[in-house]
């Protein structure tokens, strides 16, 4: 999967930024499920 402008640092931050937020989300999801159901 190959975007135009790709490979430049404001898609790289851009991309590592929404990359982290998800998995920190997922984490965060994981952890309040699991104290719930604790």
């Amino acid at each position: 999967m190959k975007f135009k402008g790709a490979d430049s640092p404001k898609a790289i931050v851009i991309t590592a930024v929404l990359v982290f937020g998800s998995i920190s989300f997922l984490i965060w999801w994981a952890l309040q499920a699991a104290y719930t159901v604790g």
